[in-house]
């Protein structure tokens, strides 16, 4: 069957406007353009046996609701005019309008001229999903009118691309269309569909066959006959038969043996190009099929596009540069020990294939310093890694970064690859810490290493009733600081001459891994140490957060007791703030007590002689029982193996605040200078927050005595 039909609406540019890009003075001005693309009726399109109508309540514009398009020059991508601000349907009309945005001399082009009178016109590709054919004798609706076969409707459309052209299909004042059969359409979003068989079954009828009598293979052959049919009568010329030198009409058996010759010749033309592609080059198949390349000039635009090119200072770009970057990167990830499912959420699935294919299988720093050198365009004899060639590892290294610091081309780099290895191994043993510490504190972020005031408005009194005036009495209010610090908790890192002869990437990754760990026990360590340190009687009785005695002990009384006291929390008027717990806090040494009361729903306590209390435990799943073995008296002053804490939800009010700077909540990994006499190179790692203590309203700690 015929496959999918692209559709060239073009149309005179209309109405261009003079605007300034920025709506100030003396600001650049931009060209507009609006137009009429399409009014709705039947059109004669070269290529087409019988008129077209595009159905407007079956286009879709590409890319959903994004309505701004590039808009090119002669339908091709490298050449930018600017893009549409509207493409929209209104009743039966298609209506587009856009900007002259682009800053090249292809937009130049297009503003000058048109400046001269020139008449461009705006083209507009679309791709036909759904193409119903209504035979001689019947009828059919589309765009609110009714039309008379025989007549093409393409129900089903993508408006794709928006380009100016010098020259349109018709060259009429109002908005024509155009239209093209292809085998292959320039666009990678672009699917064949198959049309209807309607076509083919009103041929058959006409013919006098009985389509469901039919064989297998007579209906194959027929239907080479008619599409040969088709495409003969499609080329003969317009309004007249074609006829031979005797000036009678031509047989129908030499068309169609001319028509199969031409479709053979063309099928393998077009294997060919594929062929020489080999699915590494889309674009330059895509082109070499649309405008008819033989093999020879398709060969050469392939040889051209595998060769590096250089930037300035010998830099190579090679078009697939980039990726094989993001390969090398992926595979020393792997090399390094992380797991492939972690790894696969970093890169994408061609990266991944890359990076576990042969080539990079175990790669590590004698793979990295090859790239690095192979990449700026310099070369060294492969074999044992000497000085020399970790000279010319970093020198290499260093015109990378110079070139991509002043907008040249980088993306494999010994430094940038290593940064981005090392931050990767770090972020996973910083998450692999099973830290408790987010789950009871506010996480916020800072400027600077300033100390930072916060503050907490209270309300005082409630809402209160209106008077029949309807005026509003204002809620007075009342401050609460607390402060806050960032600090910065580092390390260096090196890669020793000795690490590259090796090529030993686990031990440079040690201290990454070691900062990570590192960076998210200081964090733990630092919120329990302020949190146990009790700053300026942050719990105390004074405070009405602060439970001792013989009643203390974690049980079903003692908790009763605790939430009680924490539902009792009032404001400085003495008003309820109306705060829940929301996490049960508790030593390493209490975590199965406490699993046990928040999730069984009938615990069995010891009672005094004579005096029974029920089995029944009104607490079971009220809060999130969270253990840390910080809170033992390990070493950290103030430490109890008893204590225990009712804690409310953070995203509330928090008790205990993590402050981080600029937005950066895991610790960082940068490359740096090294030692003029250290054959090396260095990183440092470092995390920057603060902890404090913020509102003892959120917090209920009971002593745990027994």
């Amino acid at each position: 069957m015929p496959p999918d039909r692209q559709l060239i609406l073009s149309a005179p540019v209309e109405n261009w406007v003079e605007a300034s890009a920025s709506g100030e003075e003396n600001a650049p001005t931009l060209r507009r353009f609006s137009m009429v693309a399409y009014t709705g009726g039947p059109m004669r399109l070269n290529g087409w046996a019988h008129p077209v109508v595009v159905d407007l309540s079956g286009m879709e514009i590409a890319g959903g609701q994004i309505k701004s398009r590039p808009i090119l020059k002669d339908h091709n991508r490298s050449l930018i005019v600017g893009h549409t601000e509207s493409i929209r349907i209104e009743g039966n009309q298609l209506l587009v309008s856009g900007v002259i945005s682009g800053a090249g001399a292809v937009a130049q082009e297009i503003v000058e001229s048109s400046r001269n009178g020139f008449p461009w016109q705006a083209s507009l590709g679309a791709v036909s999903g759904q193409m119903e054919f209504v035979p001689k004798g019947k009828k059919a609706m589309a765009n609110g009118r009714e039309f008379s076969g025989p007549v093409h409707i393409a129900r089903k459309s993508v408006l794709g691309e928006v380009s100016f052209v010098a020259l349109g299909a018709d060259d009429n004042t109002s908005a024509s269309v155009a239209a093209a059969r292809s085998n292959q359409i320039n666009s990678k979003s672009a699917h064949i569909v198959k049309e209807d068989d309607m076509t083919f079954t009103q041929w058959l009828e006409a013919k006098g066959f009985d389509h469901e009598s039919l064989t297998e293979t007579q209906t194959t052959n027929l239907q080479a006959m008619f599409k040969a049919e088709l495409e003969a009568e499609q080329a003969q010329p317009s309004g007249k038969d074609a006829q031979g030198a005797d000036g009678h009409t031509g047989g129908d058996t030499d068309v169609i043996a001319r028509i199969r010759a031409e479709t053979a010749a063309e099928t393998t033309r077009i294997s060919a190009v594929r062929r020489i592609c080999a699915g590494k080059h889309d674009e330059i198949e895509a082109s070499a099929i649309a405008d008819g390349w033989d093999t020879n000039h398709t060969e050469l635009e392939v040889l051209r596009a595998q060769r590096p090119t250089l930037t300035r200072g010998g830099i190579r770009k090679d078009a697939d540069q980039a990726q094989s970057g993001r390969a090398i990167e992926a595979a020393m990830c792997l090399s390094a020990g992380l797991p492939e499912s972690q790894v696969g959420k970093w890169y994408d699935e061609k990266t991944m294939n890359a990076a576990v294919a042969r080539d990079l299988q175990g790669a590590g720093l004698h793979t990295l310093i090859y790239e690095t050198i192979h990449a700026a365009g310099d070369h060294v004899r492969p074999g044992r890694i000497d000085n020399e060639t970790i000279r010319a590892a970093f020198s290499a290294n260093g015109r990378l970064i110079q070139a991509a610091g002043g907008g040249g081309f980088s993306t494999v780099s010994l430094s940038g690859i290593l940064s981005n290895v090392a931050n990767k191994t770090m972020l996973a043993a910083y998450n692999a810490v099973e830290s408790v510490v987010a789950q009871f504190s506010a996480e916020t972020d800072v400027n600077d290493f300033k100390e930072v005031t916060r503050y907490r408005l209270t309300g005082n009194g409630v809402f209160e009733k209106v008077g029949p005036d309807g005026e509003l009495k204002h809620a007075g209010l009342s401050e609460q600081a607390f402060k806050n610090k960032v600090e910065t908790f580092g390390r260096m890192i090196s890669l020793t001459r000795q690490m590259m002869i090796n090529d030993d990437l686990g031990a440079f990754l040690q201290i990454p891994r070691l900062i990570g760990r590192m960076s998210a026990l200081k964090r733990e360590e630092a919120v329990f140490e302020l949190l146990l340190s009790n700053p300026s009687n942050f719990f105390d009785a004074a405070n009405k957060n602060f439970l001792v005695g013989a009643d203390t002990a974690l049980s079903i009384d003692s908790l009763t007791k605790a939430e009680q006291v924490f539902l009792d929390q009032t404001d400085s008027e003495g008003k309820p703030v109306l705060l829940s717990p929301s996490v049960l806090l508790v030593p390493s040494s209490l975590k199965v007590s406490a699993q046990v009361l928040m999730t069984e729903t009938r615990v069995n306590e010891v009672t005094d002689t004579n005096k029974p209390k029920p089995a029944v435990n009104p607490h079971a799943g009220k809060w999130n029982p969270v253990a840390s073995p910080y809170l033992n008296a390990q070493g950290i002053n103030g430490g109890s193996a008893k204590a225990w804490y009712l804690l409310a939800n953070p995203a509330d009010v928090a008790a205990v605040e993590i402050a981080y700077l600029r937005g950066k909540r895991t610790p960082t990994i940068e490359s740096g200078d090294t030692d003029f006499n250290t054959l090396g190179m260095q990183w440092r790692g470092y995390f920057d927050f603060g902890v404090a203590m913020q509102d003892h309203r959120a917090a209920v700690k009971s002593k745990g005595e027994v």
